[in-house]
């Protein structure tokens, strides 16, 4: 939940400075304003935020918890916003074997997320309810790489619509008994948790993305990502040289067109 209010001066339970850093800003596909430091990165993307703290066991600890504060703060001391992402009303998980994602559910959550970056001096993401920081950001050259952000994500095309139409592209064939031909589109937006669409005999269904195999540090040869439909199901997505395939069940799926 958001919510605005002044405090006094804030202590955290284990020592950290902000992370003096210059803001950038990536167009391409997946605009992006982050800032990196030797151990840890922000990343905003269109949607969603990636953080990559100092260390896995931090990134474990957030998704274990499934909850993360936002601070916002004017100085070194006193906060003035804050937002707490958790359960109802955002998604967080590891992807890329590293960074904690968080996909928000309510796009005005993450716009005023924006716009208090923006607008202050210093991030902290910590515990939810503690004031034990996983990270410190200084805001300083955010106001730009941010409206750089914003300008780039409203005139990125948005893929697919309320009525789903099925993505054309690859087409893989196969199975048992059971015939199957299966497509997939990533989108360039995702729609809450959903960043991915799956057809299925003409069936579309929404999916979220994994690009780590099942918390695995080294993936199959070949595997790209893994597709994890509403329906509980999971699509293994592999690329090898000129060899395309899914992996469904207990079949493979070639690609056939």
């Amino acid at each position: 939940m958001k919510n605005t209010f002044l405090s006094g001066c804030l202590l955290f339970c284990i020592s950290a400075a902000p992370a003096f850093a210059e803001w950038g800003f990536s167009g391409g596909q997946t605009p992006n304003a982050f800032i990196q430091t030797g151990d840890m990165t922000l990343e905003l993307q269109c949607d969603r935020l990636r953080f990559a703290p100092a260390g896995y066991p931090d990134s474990e600890d957030i998704v274990g918890k499934q909850s993360l504060s936002i601070r916002f703060m004017k100085n070194g001391s006193t906060e003035v916003g804050s937002f707490q992402a958790g359960q109802e009303n955002a998604t967080l998980r590891i992807v890329d074997n590293y960074p904690v994602e968080v996909v928000f559910q309510d796009s005005a959550d993450y716009q005023f997320i924006l716009d208090q970056i923006a607008a202050n001096a210093i991030l902290n993401l910590s515990m939810a309810d503690q004031d034990v920081s996983y990270g410190l950001f200084d805001l300083k050259g955010s106001g730009k790489a941010i409206r750089s952000l914003r300008s780039s994500c409203g005139s990125t095309p948005q893929a697919g619509n309320s009525n789903m139409e099925a993505p054309e592209g690859v087409v893989y064939c196969g199975g048992g008994q059971v015939k199957r031909q299966i497509e997939y589109l990533i989108l360039d937006k995702a729609q809450g948790e959903w960043d991915a669409i799956v057809t299925v005999n003409g069936e579309t269904m929404r999916a979220m993305t994994a690009y780590s195999y099942f918390g695995n540090a080294q993936p199959p040869q070949g595997f790209v990502v893994a597709l994890l439909g509403e329906d509980q199901s999971e699509f293994l997505v592999f690329k090898d040289g000129n060899n395309n395939w899914i992996e469904y069940g207990d079949y493979q799926y070639n690609q056939c067109n």
